[in-house]
């Protein structure tokens, strides 16, 4: 009865500690995630810009407008250019065609000539003359097509100057880079705004990262790459659990947190370690404290 006895109570202090070890994690810290300051990309007054701080916004919505005037006047400058420059182009064109068409006549009419000459029906004046022509029409020729050739290039250097402002046009609307949080607002509609000047910053909240620490006799457990296992309080007594991958482990020690609790001393060195942890319904915020096990 007492050997009895004794197994139970071995039993029930091994469960205990069974029990016990499944509550530990191996390691603690806190949810973060990647903050983008959104900076303005043009210069003029501001607007609209209709955002908030703490409200969710969508990758690609356009939440505010930099006064566009300048820059549209500039196109419609380039447009009225690049009309001239075109008419321009197809008058030379046309003469291009004509001096074209004229020399060919004239080289038929300079080999009748030549021939002609050789069998003296022809003299040497009647060669002179049409051999000056030839000569004279090759150089308009010439003459044409440097001035079509300058129009085209003029032509191109619009279109680049008009990509250019179009492309500023599109830097007057304030575009949201990713979905997130506002975390803060750096100006108001009716401020003026130049390029790299601070908008606001917004936190993208899926995925989150859990940044965590691990002490140097932990660290050979862990691996960029690896599954782990990330739990955060849900209720006083319980825990929620969800899938994470360690995508970044520190080079160099550092001393604990006072935030983090761990296994050791506060004054021991640790490893930080990032966790990244899907996040689609929200459930994690910034700052929140989780936990890591390793599987």
């Amino acid at each position: 009865m007492k050997i009895i006895k004794t197994t139970l109570i071995a039993l029930a202090a091994l469960l205990a500690s069974c029990s016990n070890s499944e509550d530990v994690a191996d390691a603690y810290g806190n949810f973060e995630t990647d903050e983008v300051t959104v900076s303005a990309q043009a210069q003029g007054e501001i607007l609209s810009f209709n955002l908030k701080e703490g409200e969710m916004l969508k990758a690609g919505e356009v939440y505010g407008l930099i006064d566009t005037t300048a820059v549209a006047l500039q196109i419609q400058q380039l447009h009225a250019q690049y009309a001239a420059a075109a008419s321009q182009k197809a008058q030379i064109n046309a003469q291009l065609e004509i001096q074209k068409q004229q020399l060919e006549n004239l080289k038929t009419e300079h080999q009748r000539i030549k021939k002609l000459k050789a069998e003296n029906a022809a003299t040497q004046q009647q060669f002179d003359q049409i051999d000056g022509q030839l000569k004279v029409a090759k150089k308009n020729l010439k003459s044409i097509k440097t001035r079509f050739n300058s129009l085209q290039r003029e032509l191109e250097t619009i279109d680049a100057q008009k990509k250019l402002l179009k492309n500023q046009l599109q830097h007057c609307h304030i575009k949201n880079p990713v979905d997130g949080i506002v975390l803060m607002k750096y100006t108001q509609a009716g401020e003026i705004a130049a390029p790299g000047k601070p908008l606001y910053k917004v936190a993208a909240l899926d995925p989150l990262y859990l940044k965590a620490f691990v002490s140097g006799a932990q660290l050979n457990k862990i691996a960029i790459g690896e599954q782990v296992t990330v739990r955060i309080d849900d209720g006083k007594e319980t825990y929620s659990k969800k899938p994470g991958r360690i995508t970044w482990i520190a080079d160099q020690a550092e001393f604990t947190p006072k935030i983090i609790q761990t296994k050791k001393e506060r004054v021991d060195l640790v490893y930080a370690f990032k966790v990244e942890v899907a996040n689609p319904d929200g459930v994690l915020k910034i700052g929140m404290p989780g936990e890591v096990i390793f599987n």
